[in-house]
């Protein structure tokens, strides 16, 4: 019998089960799948109660290892005290609110990606613990035209992923209703409502281009988010640079825009800082140096994709046991050369 509940509790998948006994307020079992392990919790009304609890827990815990050992699985048993109770209580309404935020980021992300003939569009997501703000979203606009957006949200969180939702939603309505080949005027109708409707601690930067597939073209605005990366056939890569505050923090802002024709062969990598600010075990962090020499690296006609090729370097960068700091979005958006 134990009184102390391991640190690493809250990596452990919850399985369903309560079993009520006199002085007990509730019993949990944790299971870790890949090591073969799982843990009984019991909470207990009072310290006397607890120590109370042994003849009463000692056939009950027969039986459960009985059962687990069948399926090869051993248990490890935990009595924990009122002293302990709230900070059970505190980690469940944690997991809890953990939850709510990934239900509300999911539900706000695009559910197909649009296909156009002759360009290949590849985003990929991939939520963080703490769940942060991070976003994609396409707009179907008039004559074949299709906006682009990827941004971030401030915080952690449900409140990261409220206002991530809001702004989703405040993109696609101005896109819709103004219809505009103009990136930084959508921006613009969008900071000014998002200002009025969030928190003064939080904002959004985003990057919003609008493709228009028959001339091959992107023109572009930022509200300060991570500069997003040309890459020419030949390896060379260019950042698309555009001015402009993030969103939601000053009204009255405008959009500086800028415009890029992508030849076949070309590829953009849109993306959110949850790639660049990857540690590795030491400490170094993967940074914009690194991106932009494997940006180079990567060769057009390699069967991985950039955004798959970048992914296995930061794999590798961060080693096993690495623990996710910050969602991470990648968006490609590639002109593939002709088949020859």
């Amino acid at each position: 019998m134990s009184s102390s509940v391991p640190s690493s509790l809250k990596t452990w998948e919850r399985l369903p089960g309560i079993r009520e006994l006199d002085g007990i307020e509730g019993a949990y079992f944790f299971v870790d799948r890949q090591s073969g392990k799982a843990i009984f919790i019991s909470l207990w009304e009072s310290e006397d109660a607890m120590q109370r609890s042994e003849e009463m827990m000692r056939p009950f815990r027969a039986e459960l290892t009985r059962v687990f050992a069948a399926n090869r699985v051993d248990v490890e048993y935990y009595e924990v005290g009122e002293n302990l109770v709230q900070e059970i209580r505190e980690r469940e309404l944690l997991e809890q609110e953990l939850e709510l935020a990934r239900s509300i980021q999911q539900a706000s992300l695009p559910k197909e990606v649009p296909t156009l003939e002759g360009w290949q569009i590849t985003p990929f997501y991939q939520p963080a613990r703490e769940v942060g703000g991070d976003f994609y979203d396409f707009h179907l606009l008039s004559e074949g035209r299709l906006g682009v957006v990827v941004g971030d949200a401030t915080g952690k969180g449900v409140p990261a992923a409220l206002v991530m939702s809001t702004t989703c939603g405040m993109l696609q309505l101005a896109a819709g209703a103004l219809d505009s080949s103009s990136p930084g005027e959508v921006l613009s109708q969008v900071n000014e409502t998002l200002f009025a409707r969030i928190p003064q601690n939080m904002f959004v930067t985003c990057f919003y281009a609008i493709l228009d597939p028959k001339s091959a073209t992107l023109s572009y605005a930022n509200a300060g988010h991570d500069l997003p990366y040309l890459r020419r056939s030949d390896g060379y890569g260019e950042e698309l640079r555009a001015r402009g505050m993030p969103l939601g923090l000053m009204p009255g802002m405008g959009y500086e825009e800028g415009g890029v024709s992508l030849r076949e062969g070309n590829s953009v990598l849109f993306y959110s800082d949850g790639l660049v600010e990857a540690h590795d075990p030491m400490g170094e962090m993967f940074g914009f140096p690194r991106l932009r020499a494997l940006i180079a690296e990567h060769a057009d006609e390699e069967e991985r994709s950039l955004g798959d090729f970048l992914l296995d370097k930061l794999y590798s960068f961060v080693g096993d046991g690495w623990e996710q700091e910050d969602d991470i979005t990648l968006l490609t958006l590639r002109r593939p050369a002709p088949l020859s």
